[in-house]
Parts: structure tokens; C-alpha cells; sequence
């Protein structure tokens, strides 16, 4: 069985191109951190190759950015060719079949949001409206 799930934050913005024959393709690369952190306490981060193909492919182009969370499904995919100096050279990616995405073009706006904010029209923080209501 080849199934992979990850969470994480794009580290570049999603590339889109088309085959000869019309089909879309969207690269980008996933930043994961680990779950376990090292000995000094510190959590290392994979920076991981993702490939989604067809309607996939033009929303992850539409709706993804540079730093957007996202959820990926998909398969571990090894590929190799011949490079440029003729050396024999190996990629290996995920080919995503489900991308969710985790965050929105809004986010950045929730972040700094005044409590006070539903008084002038700007997003407000939903976690900050529910606890300005808490009886306690």
C-alpha cells in the first residue's frame, strides 16, 4: 500500500503548467515539521515535492499561496532521468489525489483583529468574539 497523508505550509507558490496534450499539472513544495523534537529540543521540517494533476491542479494554482496551509492525500511517486552533464538523476514526490486547503486568503486579516472589530466592519477573531460572551 502507497498512501501518504501531510499537513504543512507551502514554501513557494504553486507552479502551473500544462502537457502537450492540455492536462494541467501544479507543483509546489509542503514544508512538514515532525512530530518529535531532537535532543536540544528542536523539531526538524521535511520540505516535501507535491504534484497534483487535472481540476486539482488549477485550484491548487487558484486558491494556494507562499505560507498557505494545506492537507495533502496522496501516493509516493519515484521518477528518474538524465540530467544535463548526463549523470542519471532521482526525484521523488508526492502525487496528491486530495488537497484541502486549510487556510484561506482571509487569514492574515484574523491574526492582528481587534476585539472591537465587528463595530467597524473588519473580520473579527472568532475565538475572541465566543470568550467576549462567556458568562465567567
Amino acid at each position: 500500500m502507497n498512501k501518504v497523508f501531510l499537513i504543512g505550509n507551502l514554501t513557494r507558490d504553486p507552479e502551473l503548467t500544462t502537457t502537450q496534450t492540455g492536462l494541467s499539472i501544479c507543483r509546489f513544495s509542503l514544508a512538514v515539521t515532525r512530530r518529535y523534537a531532537s535532543a536540544d529540543g528542536n523539531r526538524d521540517t521535511d520540505f516535501i515535492n507535491i504534484v497534483t494533476w487535472r481540476t486539482t491542479a488549477d485550484n491548487c494554482s487558484k486558491y494556494l499561496k507562499k505560507g498557505s496551509k494545506a492537507a495533502i492525500c496522496g501516493s509516493i511517486q519515484t521518477r528518474s532521468y538524465d540530467g544535463t552533464d548526463g549523470s542519471k538523476r532521482y526525484v521523488t514526490e508526492v502525487v496528491a489525489d486530495e488537497v484541502q486547503f486549510l487556510s484561506s486568503k482571509g487569514d492574515e486579516e484574523f491574526i492582528d483583529a481587534p476585539a472591537n472589530a465587528k463595530d467597524n466592519n473588519k473580520p473579527v477573531d472568532k475565538l475572541t468574539a465566543v470568550e467576549d460572551d462567556l458568562p465567567f
